[in-house]
């Protein structure tokens, strides 16, 4: 192991978490950076412009001031300049935090963390040939001084107040910036719920927002310190489930979606919602495969979900059933 930490993973391609990922849930116990009537938290963007085509597309049918923000990943195919500066510029007018991939782009020097992601043992190899990705898309960013300066200077965490509840945004977890544990999977272990209980106690936060995983999930716990709902939207920018074509955005709003949600529900009242992104598929896979052809690191990473969909269901994602823990 090197002198960085390890996130319950052997050390290689992508395994590492740096300590400088981590911060405590009391971060979180603070008043809110801002309000928002209709919020989209928006993760794992991976540079897909199509996919801000279609989000601002779906902001103007709102009845109310939508309020954005990217949580992390919005780099990551976009490994050319013009692309890279598109991506940049089109998102310089919203709120945005940096995940793993914005913190170790415009980190100066090599720390041998790779991507930064964590990958826990259970996703392979073969998903995560992300330090060549990386690398290039490091070596444009490196270009930028400006772009690097100012991913560098994002928050990891934000606390915004909707419809009278405390939402808590991150890339990862309550806990580390690429962590696991608002995974489906960490989330649905009876193991989970004491440390559910600590960061709900520990935070005052009543929703908290996630993607880091790449996977989707909804899911609502009745704990002693009160109720929390985590939303992990997986990707934006690329599908989540199988035989589909569109990322995901998380919307939460005192106020209904105009937009029929995939899956969602009600915490005191507001909608905590996963609405569809259904953005130009065609568009997009052009502009990937221009920059990562065949046989290249992101096309045999990444294209088959792309093109087919995530090998996960919906019914997987959506809340099944309240958890109560006492």
């Amino acid at each position: 192991m090197n002198s960085e930490a390890s996130f319950g993973a052997s050390v290689g391609t992508g395994r590492t978490c740096p300590l400088d990922y981590y911060y405590q849930p009391t971060v979180f116990a603070r008043g809110a950076d801002f309000t928002a009537d209709v919020l989209y938290v928006v993760g794992g963007l991976y540079g897909n412009l199509a996919a801000i085509d279609e989000l601002e597309a779906l902001a103007s049918t709102e009845q109310a001031p939508v309020t954005f923000v990217f949580n992390g990943d919005f780099h990551w195919f976009d490994a050319d300049r013009k692309w890279f500066d598109d991506v940049e510029t089109r998102l310089s007018r919203y709120c945005a935090l940096r995940g793993n991939v914005e913190t170790e782009i415009s980190r100066m020097g090599d720390i041998g963390a790779g991507c930064g992601c964590a990958y826990p043992p259970t996703v392979d190899d073969l998903t995560v040939q992300s330090n060549q990705i990386l690398a290039a898309l490091k070596s444009v960013a490196q270009g930028r001084a400006a772009g690097c300066e100012r991913l560098s200077k994002l928050p990891m965490q934000l606390v915004v107040e909707v419809a009278g509840l405390r939402v808590g945004i991150v890339h990862g977890d309550a806990e580390a910036l690429a962590g696991w544990r608002f995974s489906a999977e960490s989330l649905d272990s009876a193991e989970s719920l004491p440390w559910l209980e600590r960061i709900r106690q520990q935070s005052q936060i009543d929703v908290f927002a996630s993607t880091h995983t790449c996977v989707a999930a909804l899911r609502q716990y009745v704990l002693p310190s009160g109720r929390l709902t985590v939303i992990n939207n997986g990707s934006a920018g690329m599908p989540n489930f199988s035989r589909t074509r569109f990322g995901l955005v998380s919307r939460i709003s005192g106020r209904p979606s105009p937009h029929r949600p995939l899956y969602g529900t009600l915490h005191k009242g507001a909608h905590i919602d996963a609405i569809a992104l259904d953005y130009d598929q065609d568009a997009f896979s052009e502009m990937f495969l221009s920059r990562w052809p065949n046989e290249s690191p992101a096309f045999l990473s990444y294209f088959d979900r792309i093109a087919n969909g995530a090998a996960y269901d919906i019914a997987r994602a959506r809340l099944s059933a309240v958890t109560h823990h006492r």
